[in-house]
């Protein structure tokens, strides 16, 4: 099977389920927003989800998608470095034009990753697979604002949340268009568009994201800001 032989099908494997997860992300970032004004509505959105089959449909497909972007990835970075053999240990000079996210990809990849197994462990674990084991916590598993009143008025935790956004941005800021220009969409204007693009996408991710974070974290610590989340 060409998408399996072939280095283009496996990256374009990698650049469709990485527009898949790029989807995602801009979804579970408008939900998070939310929480910021209302922690009933938020809540409610947390209900709808929950425990229901198409919930867990929906994660089995998104878990899914991200195994065969992470698989691809490290398939075709173990392929690059079999193809430069000895030379991949004789350092050289960066090429003009290559962009730092993509000469520290690997690296951000792990960064990314870590970041989504400490989410999953602080969120997922104890909203939707608390509810489906039936596991007591002292936080109702439908209470997805109180999980960030929370983890998110711990310093530490915001800190480790912060370092993992950086590196989602730069994750973004070169996947998203590289996935375009691997599909097809490649032509010299409009590469150079989507990059623009890119960069703006990952930035109101980031901001997105980074402001439910940081919100919640001065909320903590200064009770006039005690409209967030209410």
């Amino acid at each position: 099977m060409w998408l399996l032989n072939s280095s283009i099908g496996r990256k374009l494997v990698m650049s469709i389920s990485g527009i898949f997860l790029i989807l995602f992300l801009l979804f579970h970032m408008s939900m998070n927003i939310v929480a910021l004004f209302s922690a009933e509505s938020y809540n409610m959105i947390c209900g709808f989800l929950g425990s229901h089959w198409y919930a867990v449909l929906g994660t089995a497909v998104l878990a899914g998608g991200f195994l065969v972007h992470i698989a691809f990835a490290a398939w075709l970075t173990l392929l690059n470095k079999k193809a430069r053999g000895t030379q991949s240990y004789v350092r050289q000079e960066t090429p003009k034009g290559v962009e730092l996210a993509s000469q520290w990809m690997g690296w951000i990849g792990v960064i990314v990753f870590a970041g989504i197994i400490l989410h999953l462990s602080q969120f997922w674990y104890h909203m939707m697979f608390a509810e489906l084991a039936g596991i007591q916590n002292d936080i109702d598993p439908k209470d997805g604002a109180a999980f960030i009143n929370y983890y998110f008025s711990q310093p530490v935790i915001v800190i480790l949340y912060l370092i993992w956004l950086v590196a989602l941005w730069f994750h973004l800021s070169h996947g998203f268009w590289s996935a375009l220009q691997t599909i097809g969409w490649n032509n010299l204007v409009w590469l150079e568009r989507w990059k623009c693009i890119s960069k703006i996408f990952a930035t109101v991710v980031f901001g997105g994201f980074a402001l439910v974070v940081i919100g919640f974290f001065l909320k903590s610590v200064c009770p006039c800001l005690s409209f967030i989340g209410a």
